[in-house]
């Protein structure tokens, strides 16, 4: 494989956005942002997706590429950001992909073969019903295995993962990487973490989150699809309909939820043994650096 691209992945608040876009620019490179939410248009605060003017004039892309309320697959995400990168290296430029959503970053590294076939609407609207541990259960029975790494905060892709177990989707796929990666993981001490998690959600919170959700309802979002986003999107829904007894009840049972998610993504990226973990109490701009020439260097 000619064809090379440098990942960028890690942990939430964790800095790899910003990393990632200083290393852009230092190396003319473009960005495709690997994150389940950013593809969607509106959902920026609670999202993390990053402005115009913190883009520094980097050339970003799969944001804001679906509306509110679609069903944003794994598919559509692989075709797009192929179709992103294999433009951005025929035009000579360098590609790297960004961002924290395991699935998204495997899909591209690993080059997933995906399986298209009909939906069974009916089956579908069945499995909408079901709660998220009945979901779970599902999956448990039918594929064990499918729950790897699955995002058990993301109800829609727990439907979508108990459709293919009920349907019998279970067999092994040979995966076909496209590119030769360089992946770099970025992420602090737990501790450290959390308190960077906690900024971020009170920075956010200040910068008008709820009113985001609020806006969103308003234009039209349906609550099934906020709830379904997890996070950030779920919790302040619960606490516009009035389902915590106060802010601090919500505040806390946020923090605490992403903070979760934080430790679920470690165990996601644990797995793969690939990921060269930069030292963000170091110089992580001269070691990422470092470790991408040595990568482009190479035959």
């Amino acid at each position: 494989m000619s064809q090379k691209i440098t990942v960028i992945t890690g942990t939430n608040a964790s800095g790899k956005s910003g990393l990632g876009i200083e290393l852009a620019k230092k190396y003319s490179a473009e960005i495709i942002s690997a994150d389940s939410r950013q593809v969607y248009e509106g959902l920026d605060l609670g999202s993390g997706k990053v402005t115009k003017e913190e883009m520094q004039g980097v050339v970003h892309h799969l944001l804001d590429v679906a509306k509110p309320n679609d069903f944003f697959s794994l598919v559509d995400f692989q075709q797009q950001a192929y179709k992103a990168i294999d433009d951005i290296l025929a035009r000579g430029k360098k590609a790297f992909l960004v961002g924290g959503t395991g699935l998204y970053i495997n899909s591209i590294v690993d080059g997933y073969n995906i399986r298209l076939q009909n939906p069974d609407m009916e089956l579908r609207s069945k499995l909408n019903a079901r709660s998220k541990d009945e979901l779970i259960e599902i999956i448990r029975k039918h594929n064990p295995k499918a729950l790897e790494g699955l995002d058990l905060n993301n109800t829609q892709r727990l439907e979508r993962t108990a459709e293919r177990a009920l349907c019998g989707d279970t067999q092994e796929r040979i995966n076909t990487p496209r590119y030769e990666t360089l992946v770099l993981g970025v992420t602090w001490p737990r501790e450290v973490l959390y308190e960077r998690i906690r900024e971020r959600l009170d920075r956010r919170l200040d910068q008008g989150m709820i009113d985001e959700v609020r806006n969103l309802r308003s234009a039209g979002a349906t609550d099934e699809f906020l709830y379904g986003l997890g996070l950030e999107y779920r919790y302040i829904l619960m606490y516009l309909r009035g389902e915590f007894e106060s802010f601090e009840a919500f505040y806390n049972k946020l923090f605490m939820e992403i903070r979760h998610l934080a430790k679920g993504q470690m165990t996601w990226f644990r797995k793969r043994t690939d990921i060269n973990w930069i030292d963000m109490t170091g110089n992580p701009f001269d070691e990422a650096s470092e470790m991408i020439e040595s990568f482009y260097e190479k035959e």
